[in-house]
This record gives structure tokens, C-alpha cells and sequence, in this order.
């Protein structure tokens, strides 16, 4: 559990800031960031309507993602060593994996499906995916040395 959790708030807080800082500098707020987050549950105008509380229901969404994709990473290395045997590698595929389970599960089913699939900025969103999603989960696993055998 503790592998999971450290790796999850790792993954989820260097994506965040990743997103905050990219639309930062194109002047989105953060709680904008937040409430397209939860949009994905509650709607764009529920979520926009909603002020700091569906800012922080995108907040806590955007965490269980991470934790979520932290245990499935974590479960896997269990049975596949090269997971953390080769964490420089399976990290950022493993970004990619989970960018287009977002892209292909997550989304279209959310309460505001993507228009596009592939948004004029989806590059800088998949280079996120594979340096602070995916390789400090990687990083973070092995280096707890969860994948001794048992």
C-alpha cells in the first residue's frame, strides 16, 4: 500500500504541476484546470458553477487516477519483472499505456467527451504521460523494491 501511495502522489503531483504550468502560461487558472477535471464527472456546468468545491472534486479525481494507475503498475510488476528490472524503459511505455487508456476508456465515457481525439496540444499531454506519469511510477516501485518474489 505504501508503494502505491507514494508512486500514486508522485505520478498525480508532477502531472498537475506539469498541466497547471503548461496552461499557466497561457492563462488558465487553476481552478479552471481543476473544474475541466471534474467536468468529466459532473459536466462543464456543474463543474464551473461549482466554484472551490468541484475544483476540489477534480483535485481528489485527479489523485484516485493516479493512485489507480499506480496499483495496476505496481500489481503487474508483481509477475513481470522487467517492469522494474528496466523501470527507464517500462516507465514511459507505460505512460503511453495509460495516456491512451484516458484517451480510448476514460474520456469518451466521461460526462464531456472529447470532441477530437487527438487535440492540437495532445503531444505535450502524452510527453506528460511519459515523464510524470509513467517513469516516476516505474522509479517509484523499484526503488521500494517491490518486486521481490514472495
Amino acid at each position: 500500500m505504501r508503494t502505491v501511495l507514494a508512486a500514486g502522489l508522485l505520478g498525480g503531483a508532477l502531472d498537475l504541476g506539469f498541466v497547471l504550468v503548461l496552461y499557466g502560461l497561457r492563462g488558465v487558472s487553476p481552478e479552471k484546470i481543476l473544474h475541466g477535471i471534474a467536468a468529466g464527472a459532473v459536466g462543464r456546468e456543474a463543474a464551473v458553477n461549482g466554484g472551490l468545491s468541484t475544483a476540489a472534486l477534480g483535485f481528489v479525481a485527479h489523485f484516485v487516477i493516479a493512485l489507480g494507475a499506480a496499483a495496476v503498475f505496481y500489481a503487474a510488476s508483481r509477475r513481470l519483472r522487467a517492469l522494474t528490472e528496466w523501470p527507464w524503459l517500462s516507465g514511459p511505455l507505460y505512460g503511453v499505456a495509460v495516456w491512451l487508456f484516458m484517451k480510448l476508456a476514460v474520456l469518451p465515457l466521461s460526462a464531456t467527451p472529447p470532441k477530437l481525439f487527438l487535440p492540437p496540444d495532445w503531444h505535450l499531454i502524452l510527453i506528460a504521460h511519459l515523464t510524470c506519469v509513467g517513469l516516476p511510477i516505474a522509479l517509484v516501485v523499484r526503488r521500494l523494491n517491490v518486486n521481490r518474489a514472495t
